[in-house]
């Protein structure tokens, strides 16, 4: 497979990715939120919190054939997606949040009563200790909403311990509704949604000059252990729920911090779903990937030409790059195009890169 190239991380940014989803003309057939075509699934609906980064490449692989078809039908050139541009992309869904279950309102104000944010925190201002929830900006920024949660745990500590209220915990679910219920305030002062990290390589040297790295192991404890997460409203519940358990909480995170942090985590694919390297070989196996990529008269690199771990990104931008010619050569070969379901593109990149 094409996409086998050396990758460079790149974070990504979510107003890019809104300009090229509609300069690719990708908007010609997807719809988000109800704007744009009708031909292709609307990208602002989502149904299944199961949905990854991972599985959105895989189903954008197993349709491509259909799509280039159908752009060859309409006069639409097929664009030939960059990295930097299928990170922008990436990103653009991150800020839609399209990688978590759809929330709801109505559970959002039960959550802002029952966890009891409500005791300091009013809709409309009128005697509020906190900040009102017009105000609450970050509610259309993952990555503001992330360290807004941070920032504000100390001050909420003193506030739950005058009041002798437990610390109220979060589940990525039940703030995804709070969000949405603060959106939809009368007054809000959220703005289009945003999602842009900063370069990876900053972030790495933050989280260590904050010293996270007295309790958290860099890249194996974030990616491959047990705080890995799927999406930036996680991040936020996670370090929400994580505030009252550390002896001594770090100075505030400025805005521009949080996004090196967030630029650092993109980098060790904090995001994606891990895969099996055991089923990974097998996927591969069964695909015939090797029948290129063992073949150097096919003229596909072998695994070990590759020097960056491979991510979705990777995957989606080598398959606008080089997809239709190797679509040619499996032709061919009489190889079918290989479709993958599930985990399978998370298990095969979890193989790919152990080879490495």
């Amino acid at each position: 497979m094409w996409w086998l190239f050396a990758f460079l991380i790149i974070p990504g940014d979510a107003q890019r990715g809104a300009q090229l989803f509609e300069s690719q003309r990708c908007i010609s057939c997807h719809s988000v939120q109800g704007k744009g075509g009708q031909s292709a699934p609307d990208l602002g609906q989502r149904t299944a919190r199961a949905f990854s980064p991972s599985l959105m490449a895989s189903l954008m692989w197993n349709h491509a054939p259909q799509m280039w078809s159908a752009m060859d039908r309409a006069n639409i050139p097929r664009p030939q997606i960059s990295d930097e541009q299928a990170a922008d992309l990436y990103a653009y869904f991150f800020a839609f949040r399209y990688f978590e279950s759809p929330g709801d309102a109505a559970r959002g104000r039960q959550v802002f009563v029952s966890k009891k944010c409500s005791e300091c925190h009013q809709v409309d201002g009128a005697g509020s200790e906190a900040p009102a929830v017009t105000q609450w900006r970050s509610a259309s920024d993952p990555i503001e909403l992330a360290r807004n949660m941070w920032n504000h745990a100390p001050k909420m500590k003193d506030a739950f311990a005058k009041r002798k209220l437990n610390w109220p915990s979060l589940n990525g679910q039940e703030l995804t509704d709070l969000m949405l219920y603060v959106r939809n305030v009368p007054g809000a002062k959220g703005g289009p949604p945003q999602f842009s990290p900063a370069a990876p390589d900053t972030g790495a040297a933050l989280f260590e000059a904050k010293g996270c790295t007295t309790c958290h192991r860099g890249d194996l404890d974030l990616a491959k252990g047990r705080l890995r997460t799927r999406t930036s409203t996680d991040l936020a519940v996670a370090l929400w729920n994580h505030a009252p358990k550390m002896v001594q909480l770090p100075p505030d995170i400025s805005n521009a911090e949080m996004r090196r942090l967030v630029g650092y985590l993109w980098s060790i694919q904090y995001f994606e779903a891990p895969g099996n390297v055991s089923r990974g070989a097998k996927v591969y196996a069964s695909r015939k990937c090797g029948s290129c990529h063992g073949d150097q008269s096919s003229g596909a690199p072998p695994l070990t030409s590759k020097t960056k771990n491979l991510d979705s990104i990777g995957v989606v931008s080598a398959l606008w790059r080089h997809g239709p010619d190797m679509l040619g050569k499996m032709k061919e070969k009489k190889i079918e195009w290989p479709r993958f379901k599930n985990t399978d593109m998370a298990d095969l990149l979890a193989y790919v890169n152990s080879l490495n």
